[in-house]
């Protein structure tokens, strides 16, 4: 009788430490395209979430919990991003650094609006993902990066006047990302006195555009701006080059990458595309760099984004004393900076920033840096 209440009170015992243990631990799911042709920008999401991750549990945690991260592959199709959001509501997470594309971020959305969970885009611009949930009362859908309009309200009127009397053609994806940047860029360009020659959507996943170039080239198309990826942007330029047409390609963030450059080859040189202003030179984000370079991975693109989102989690929490993503998404709205890698950052209303700005970058011989603004 006696070995059988001890044998019980170290059961009892084994189950309090091992809840104690659980409670220690808080885990955020990093939801992205792990796999597929936007796998770069996933390799980007899990390096930026996990040196944040990494760098806060080594200075202890929230609150002394021990940040863990869940990996969930969307690969930018809507149907996985609905498919793996469920499951992470199912799985009783609480906080999304996610996702990618805006084509899976909006669907998406309203599974993690539903399940009380708080998703925190690091990458999706289109406008209708904190525009809608705004309209439908969903608090806790928000974006650590730049809207579409805004990326529009900067280099629509740049390339109006940039390009003033020269031939320029819009092209898109088709996707949620990429016709919504380029109806954005279209709408500016246009109110600041410049109309295109011809606008078209393209299919994304073809490997020949030589038609498309053709077309271009026919009507003497000096700038194509192309609201779309890496993949198609490539081999668009590189289909030109063997028809000996070159015209300059303007592009949104999307090509923040080295993966572009190795598509597109040499026909790459020149390409601007826009970023929010280069968040690896800022002084905030010096010693996250150095160990991000550390670890053989450069934090290009969208990591320190993802890097920010984490952080951005990190003091909701402790701001509102709580891990109630309604309440974290209150306290991170109150008007005062959360502080990120990407600078100190504000939130409005919508769950959007409210301090964006942008740089355009040109790439030169396999590399990109920003270039002076005239």
């Amino acid at each position: 009788m006696k070995k059988t209440r001890i044998l019980q009170a170290a059961l009892f015992g084994l189950l309090l430490s091992t809840s104690g243990a659980l409670a220690d631990d808080i885990t955020f799911a990093v939801a992205g395209p792990m796999t597929g042709q936007l796998a770069n920008i996933g390799d980007q999401f899990k390096q930026g979430a996990q040196a944040a991750a990494d760098a806060i549990n080594a200075a202890g945690g929230i609150n002394g919990r021990t940040i863990k991260l869940s990996m969930e592959d969307d690969q930018c199709d809507p149907k996985q991003a609905v498919s793996i959001a469920n499951r992470i509501v199912a799985n009783g997470i609480k906080f999304v650094d996610g996702h990618a594309c805006s084509g899976s971020s909006i669907p998406a959305s309203a599974v993690y609006a539903e399940g009380g969970v708080m998703m925190m885009s690091p990458a999706s611009s289109n406008p209708v993902m904190t525009d809608d949930a705004a309209a439908k009362g969903w608090a806790t859908i928000m974006r650590l990066y730049t809207r579409d309009d805004a990326q529009g309200a900067f280099i629509g009127p740049w390339i109006a006047k940039k390009y003033a009397g020269k031939n320029v053609a819009i092209l898109h994806d088709k996707s949620a990302y990429g016709q919504g940047v380029a109806d954005a860029v279209r709408a500016t360009m246009n109110e600041s006195g410049l109309k295109e020659v011809f606008y078209d959507g393209i299919n994304a996943g073809e490997k020949d555009y030589s038609a498309l170039v053709t077309k271009l080239k026919e009507m003497k198309a000096d700038v194509v701006y192309f609201g779309g990826y890496h993949p198609e942007a490539g081999l668009i330029l590189r289909q030109a080059a063997e028809q000996n047409f070159k015209f300059q390609l303007i592009m949104p963030d999307s090509i923040a990458s080295p993966e572009f450059w190795q598509i597109a080859g040499p026909a790459g040189e020149g390409t601007m595309f826009v970023f929010p202003s280069d968040p690896q030179a800022k002084p905030e984000a010096k010693e996250a760099v150095e160990k991000i370079k550390a670890g053989g991975f450069t934090p290009e693109g969208f990591t320190l984004f993802s890097y920010a989102v984490i952080q951005a989690f990190a003091q909701g929490i402790e701001r509102a004393g709580s891990d109630d993503p309604a309440k974290v998404a209150e306290a991170l709205k109150n008007g005062e900076p959360i502080h990120t890698v990407v600078g100190d950052v504000t939130f409005d209303e919508k769950g959007d920033l409210k301090n964006a700005s942008y740089d355009i970058n040109q790439w030169h011989d396999g590399k990109y840096a920003p270039i002076p603004l005239d």
